[in-house]
């Protein structure tokens, strides 16, 4: 499939509408949240609210990628910009860790010094508001993210939805706290919230790693490849080397293609030209790297693309 500079301008102006909306929600809900933080006095909801400020960082964080991530190819970056998606997540998943450690600190400081909750009803009824509006943005953040291929928006999204999941729980717990009088429940709860943002935030650390270790293709895209590949497959014809990986949305694909060396150069260069469209034809943006070797030929097959310098056999 081939992406024309008109559908990478459209792209371009669908992500950058779409974090826009994300940073205006952001800045919203911090606000709403910790409103209702400053009328209840609950350090449940007050790590709400500190989840709300990484937030807005991230979707600060993801327009600055975005801008950047969607540039074309240039001189010194002839295969484009797309991994600076990785370096955001990254950078998303470090700051949902560091949200998750003030959270813990707040609560265990609160599981010592227990106090008394105040005007709980407004607050919750505050912190539920912002949480649906969270939830409505979450969503468009992750069907853009992945019809549009981009991991900074599915990697906010995600962690948008965490947040509406912790904030749910949250007022579930503070309106209990409410109800039976029970403080150590408050920072009981804080204590929740931070172990599953924890979670979320090393999920994205993790992705981010893949991303920027230049990690396989996944197993049903493989099986992409592989299909293509069994298509063409013959007596004459085998291939190797199968190197693949991931920047973005583009998709990366190396290939030794084994031949008769009787072929001409015409007809092994026609057949490579055959089987990189049709690759290309089963991904969004890929791109694809053929090498011809005759099959004939042990040392062929001895040149698989692998490093063998540190193989102890």
């Amino acid at each position: 499939m081939t992406t024309t500079a008109a559908d990478a301008a459209r792209r371009r102006r669908r992500l950058l509408r779409v974090i826009s909306v994300s940073i205006a929600v952001a800045i919203l809900t911090i606000a709403m949240k910790f409103a209702a933080w400053l009328l209840t006095g609950s350090v449940g909801l007050l790590s709400d609210a500190a989840e709300s400020v990484v937030n807005v960082v991230a979707a600060g964080v993801a327009l600055g990628v975005i801008l950047w991530s969607t540039r074309p190819a240039d001189e010194d970056h002839a295969y484009g910009h797309e991994k600076a998606d990785y370096l955001s997540a990254g950078f998303e998943g470090a700051l949902i860790l560091l949200a998750a450690a003030t959270i813990a600190y707040a609560a265990i400081d609160r599981l010592i010094h227990p106090t008394e909750l105040t005007a709980v009803g407004i607050g919750l009824a505050v912190s539920a508001v912002a949480s649906l509006i969270n939830l409505l943005t979450a969503r468009l953040l992750i069907r853009t993210g992945e019809e549009e291929s981009s991991l900074v928006l599915t990697a906010d999204g995600r962690h948008l939805m965490t947040d509406v999941a912790t904030s749910a729980g949250v007022i579930v717990g503070v309106g209990l706290v409410w109800l039976t009088g029970w403080k150590t429940l408050d920072p009981l709860i804080a204590l929740v919230v931070a172990a599953n943002i924890v979670r979320t935030g090393v999920r994205l650390v993790s992705d981010s790693m893949s991303g920027l270790m230049d990690k396989a293709l996944p197993d049903a895209e493989l099986a992409l490849v592989h299909q293509v590949l069994d298509g063409y497959e013959s007596e004459e014809i085998h291939f190797h080397a199968l190197r693949t990986r991931q920047a973005g949305r583009r998709t990366f694909i190396s290939i030794h293609v084994l031949v008769p060396g009787e072929w001409s150069v015409k007809e092994g260069h026609d057949l490579a030209e055959r089987v990189e469209e049709d690759l290309r034809d089963r991904f969004e943006q890929a791109t694809v790297f053929t090498h011809l070797e005759p099959i004939e030929d042990p040392v062929s097959f001895a040149d698989t693309g692998l490093d063998r310098s540190a193989d102890p056999h």
